[in-house]
């Protein structure tokens, strides 16, 4: 195959291939404007991948509504493989494609079985997916496509994607490897044009084509068939600067135009179904009385595909996209309706049924609430699968067909609400508004609830809660429940709320919480938490503690993780606020798993931070870490820009003395203040946390007592403990005791108030810095016998420190000896470098003998490889990875055997024995 003008574009399709033949993987977004050759290069893969399997599809712009049609396409040679997937997998992807019933997969779940379904073919057989004119696939198709290519690694797969550019419907594919085809060369285009034409052109004639084409290959050809149009043709003329696009659309509709009655109708009825069925087809022609006499399809079509406008193989389809808009854009709205009337008539209702609702919808030229009804149904089918944003465009369709105003506002908002589910919040916000004109004062509260959220999709956490407190106002009279649940989001958004503040606090919040009626019989975890945050907020932690104790109990005790993001949220949150480490532990690590039998992503993304948080406080880095990596895996298979966990390990990070991480996540935040969402709340006092713990392990307590004291003179209402603790030591080893003294009058209430270990341990080692002599050694004691009773080995390690250096300074040295030794063991054992340099400049200036520390060999494995080794030292199986970290258990297998190479082991059982931390000696 010719291909002008592309040497480099082919030298890099060849190497994807090539790679793919090798056992690796690739993805390839090719972008340009129409006619620009992206078809063509396309095509060039296809011919050159011998020795692979291929599937491809092409976007249809008349599927755009149609939930998981693209992918169903896609997927269908592949179908009869369903039952080598895991059950769930196996049954969302079933569910997703209407095969079972009562089954409502989650979307990422629904990419993990793509995912998997693809890498068991490419198995036997490298595989080659390609997928043309992608801004036109659903949207759900499209989220799920995106997924697989992110998660591609080595599964000897090429995923190669056509995308109009600029085109705003494939904005899920920028995060993925681009390759924009440009103009092409002047000598090129003489190139092609000279191979288009059957016979020579006068040079002058050659030149203006050249420039009216302006490097396009589609527009060289047209231009070039042109000149050889048949004696008194209506050539297109060279002058029109009509942008290319729609020249070449202008040009096709007057080759359409120039066919047969029966042959335009035929175009007609497959530009407004492009499934290629021909029987369907057909049955339309019949119906609309177009056969013209005919009695085969190949009959009619041939003025057609002698034109070059229609292809019919291997199914019906036009030659380019532009020439379908052209004829379909070109048709009168009444041929069009006639002919979507048509095929809604033949097709099938119990097979189809959402097409063909579609079909009815566009048939119709007012008003008609029958089938305003179809497409409602249509929409519940569509969500059932995971369809959000399906479901959007058939309620927003079906609400242009309502007569009524009060129903037509109710399909609006509920069309509002699954695009909401889908994540688009722009197009939420644009139905919102459109309901808010419909439905006049009614469907208040469910309206500013709606904003509400569509303001925490955006970031905007101050509105978010203003709005929200708003709609539980209005809920209060006429639905308890709704404005409790209401209230609890509104809490939910006072946890990332900004430092920017608003004119609703937590404090508001609080107080329209403990106002709302009991409801009647025994509280549930909702309730509970919803009345302990509030009254922390109002009346301190003394009174809300006993509340809080409750809520975490019910919370932790039970079988299964909390219902909802916002009951693990705000469960959390009391948990740490208790300085509960144990029952942290126990609310996280129980949704991890319940989340991932049920595939409840969001959950899981929030408990797996959760996780790695506890496992930070406790000293287990290397748990810790193989936690974010996993939450970094789920939040890179979310969003494929990674966003959201940028700087999420930044309390890790932070113990473990990596100055350059952790000051990058305080420079985040300080790069977001003046936006419109800047970042605040749990992340911002956490990343403060996190900074001062790096300068006071550091020995920098003055860099550590500012740190500590914008907390403390913010006073948040979650988070802000920690840096009461950090204050109290920056303070005293700074020489502000005054402000150590003011930091522990605040601590001393909250602490003693939860009673905790944790607490218990930390208030009395802040007492003993600032207590004299005769009591600091008491409170020392005190506080390593309370957390010693705990799980949270960092601040036990810190307890040690601070207590041989107190005693150091008073010439104790044996004693001094003895607990900074224990501290350098807890703190090198860990990982906390910052600290544990800390402790051995305290062993020096005792003449103590340094101890040597010899690196872990695990330690050349990268974050992905330790993850994926930690995982299979404890015995789960490729699959059983593969399904955590949603790749697939090729990649799995090829990253364990880098793992076996850099370790020189020879067996997933010799694992267990690789050192994981570093080794005292």
């Amino acid at each position: 195959m010719i291909l002008f003008g592309r040497s480099r574009l082919k030298r890099t399709v060849d190497a994807q291939l090539d790679a793919a033949r090798e056992g690796l993987s690739g993805v390839l977004v090719l972008k340009g404007p129409p006619g620009i050759g992206k078809t063509t290069l396309l095509a060039y893969a296809v011919a050159r991948a011998t020795g692979m399997r291929i599937t491809q599809i092409s976007g249809e712009e008349a599927e755009q509504d149609l939930a998981l049609a693209g992918l169903h396409r896609l997927l269908l040679p592949f179908l009869s493989d369903l039952d080598r997937l895991p059950a769930p997998q196996r049954d969302a992807l079933r569910a997703a494609f209407g095969l079972v019933a009562d089954i409502h997969p989650d979307r990422l779940l629904i990419g993990l079985a793509t995912l998997t379904l693809l890498a068991n073919s490419a198995a036997s057989q490298p595989l080659l997916c390609v997928c043309d004119d992608a801004q036109w696939l659903d949207e759900e198709s499209l989220t799920i496509l995106a997924f697989v290519a992110r998660r591609l690694h080595a599964d000897r797969i090429t995923l190669l994607f056509a995308v109009r550019d600029p085109d705003a419907g494939a904005r899920l594919l920028d995060d993925l490897p681009q390759a924009v085809l440009p103009e092409l060369a002047r000598y090129d285009s003489h190139a092609l044009l000279a191979r288009t034409l059957s016979t020579r052109i006068e040079q002058d004639i050659a030149e203006r084509i050249v420039t009216e084409a302006a490097g396009n290959p589609l527009a060289l050809r047209e231009l070039a068939g042109d000149l050889e149009s048949p004696a008194g043709a209506d050539p297109v003329p060279l002058s029109e600067r009509l942008p290319l696009g729609r020249q070449l659309q202008a040009r096709y509709l007057r080759q359409a135009q120039a066919l047969p009655q029966p042959t335009r109708t035929l175009l007609l009825v497959i530009a407004a179904d492009p499934t290629g069925d021909r029987a369907l087809v057909w049955r339309a022609l019949t119906r609309l009385d177009g056969t013209g006499g005919t009695g085969e399809l190949a009959d009619l079509a041939t003025p057609a595909t002698t034109a070059g406008l229609l292809l019919l193989q291997p199914a019906p389809a036009f030659r380019h996209p532009l020439i379908r808009s052209a004829v379909y854009d070109g048709s009168t709205p009444a041929d069009r309706r006639r002919a979507h009337a048509a095929l809604a008539a033949v097709t099938d209702a119990r097979t189809d049924a959402d097409r063909r609702a579609w079909h009815l919808a566009a048939a119709c030229e007012g008003r008609d609430e029958t089938t305003a009804a179809e497409l409602e149904h249509a929409a519940a089918r569509a969500q059932a699968r995971g369809g959000y944003s399906a479901a959007c465009a058939f309620l927003t369709r079906a609400a242009d067909l309502t007569p009524r105003a009060a129903p037509r506002a109710e399909r609006l908002l509920t069309a509002c609400e699954a695009a909401l589910a889908a994540g688009l919040p722009d197009r939420a916000e644009a139905l919102l508004h459109q309901a808010a004109s419909e439905a006049g004062t009614a469907h208040l509260a469910r309206r500013l609830r709606l904003q509400g959220a569509i303001h925490i999709q955006n970031g905007r956490e101050t509105p978010a809660a203003t709005d929200l407190l708003a709609a539980a106002r209005a809920y209060r009279p006429s639905d308890r429940r709704a404005a409790r649940d209401t209230l609890l989001e509104a809490f939910q958004a006072v946890l990332g709320a900004s430092w920017l503040g608003g004119d609703v606090t937590a404090s508001t919040v609080a107080q329209a919480a403990l106002d709302l009626p009991a409801a009647p019989g025994p509280p549930d975890p909702a309730d509970l938490l919803l009345t302990a945050h509030a009254t922390q907020v109002l009346q301190g932690p003394q009174a809300a503690a006993p509340l809080l104790r409750a809520a975490v109990g019910s919370l932790a005790g039970a079988d299964t993780g909390p219902s909802d993001v916002r009951l693990l949220l705000l469960g959390l949150i009391a948990a740490h606020e208790l300085w509960d480490g144990e029952a942290f532990r126990a609310i996280a690590a129980r949704t991890v798993e319940t989340s991932r039998d049920l595939g409840a992503l969001d959950m899981l993304r929030v408990s797996l931070h959760a996780v790695a948080s506890v496992e930070t406080w406790c000293g287990r880095f290397t748990e810790a870490e193989s936690n974010f990596a996993a939450f970094r895996e789920l939040v890179g298979a979310i969003d494929g820009s990674g966003r959201l966990a940028e700087g999420s390990d930044v309390i890790l990070q932070g113990w473990r003395g990596n100055e350059e991480a952790t000051r990058a996540a305080m420079a985040a935040m300080d790069v977001e203040r003046g936006s419109e969402r800047a970042s605040g709340g749990v992340r911002l006092h956490t990343t403060r946390t996190a900074l001062a713990v790096l300068e006071n392990g550091s020995s920098n307590y003055a860099n550590a007592l500012a740190v500590a004291r914008q907390g403390y003179a913010e006073d948040p209402v979650y988070y802000g403990n920690p840096a009461l603790v950090e204050m109290v030591e920056a303070g005293v080893r700074s020489g502000d005791r005054d402000a150590a003294q003011a930091a522990l009058l605040r601590l001393t209430p909250r602490a003693s108030a939860a009673g905790t270990p944790w607490a218990l341990g930390l208030l009395t080692r802040s007492q003993a810095l600032l207590a004299d002599d005769a009591e600091a050694g008491g409170l020392y004691r005190q506080a390593l016998g309370h957390l010693r009773a705990g799980d949270i080995r960092t601040e036990l390690a810190r307890t040690h420190l601070l207590y041989g250096e107190w005693l150091r300074r008073r010439r104790h040295r044996g004693e001094a000896r003895e607990q900074l030794r224990s501290a350098f063991h807890l703190f090198s054992g860990m990982g906390a470098q910052a600290f544990a340099d800390r402790t051995l400049h305290e062993l020096r200036a005792i003449g103590d003998k340094t101890p040597r520390r010899t690196p872990a060999t695990v330690s050349e494995l990268t974050p992905r490889e330790g993850h994926i080794a930690g995982l299979a030292a404890r015995g789960a199986t490729n699959q059983e990875i593969a399904t955590q970290l949603f790749i697939s258990s090729s990649t799995v297998e090829y990253h364990l055997r880098k793992v076996f190479q850099k370790l020189a082991i020879t067996s997933r059982r010799q694992l267990p024995r690789v050192p994981e931390q570093p080794v005292i000696s």
